[in-house]
């Protein structure tokens, strides 16, 4: 069913009259240049993400493997707020997973909109402002992390909290 749809002549022919201007082709390909450029900076940020959680997993390996052997109240402490370190670094990058998604349903939106007849803005529009929400979620996440970090290193004097 689908291959005779897409065999048609009348629907290949409308297709090909459609996206046979290079203008709008270019305009397309403009159109879709700031949400590629999000993605990128999305990835960027994730890496750091990325970096900050790998830490946070081996450091808590490493402490309990020390427990293991001696457990300190210090090292409790430490241990329970590591794992909220390592539950909101997760929440962070699993956001910003769902929001490199969502950013690319907008970018394979924008060019799937040039071969279609209905107008899909709005689908358009709500996978934009989706991606926002969880690009907004992910970074708040992160920067409740990066706090968390920040004021149980003044309070344990722990080693170096990784980067």
């Amino acid at each position: 069913m689908i291959v005779e749809f897409i065999a048609s002549t009348n629907i290949a022919e409308d297709l090909l009259q459609r996206t046979a201007s290079t203008l709008r082709v270019q305009e397309i390909v403009r159109l879709s240049l700031a949400p590629a450029f999000l993605l990128a900076a999305i990835g960027a940020v994730m890496n750091v993400m990325m970096a900050r959680l790998i830490w946070i997993a081996n450091r808590i390996e490493r402490l309990e493997e020390k427990m293991a052997d001696v457990r300190t109240e210090k090292d409790t402490r430490e241990l329970a707020r590591l794992r909220r370190r390592r539950k909101l670094s997760q929440r962070a990058v699993m956001l910003s997973t769902l929001a490199a998604l969502t950013i690319c349903v907008v970018i394979a939106l924008l060019f799937i909109s040039a071969f279609i007849t209905p107008q899909i803005g709005t689908i358009t529009a709500i996978a934009w402002i989706l991606t926002m929400v969880f690009l907004i979620s992910g970074l708040v996440n992160f920067a409740a992390e990066t706090y968390v970090a920040a004021s149980g290193q003044s309070k344990t004097g722990a080693e170096d909290e990784g980067s």
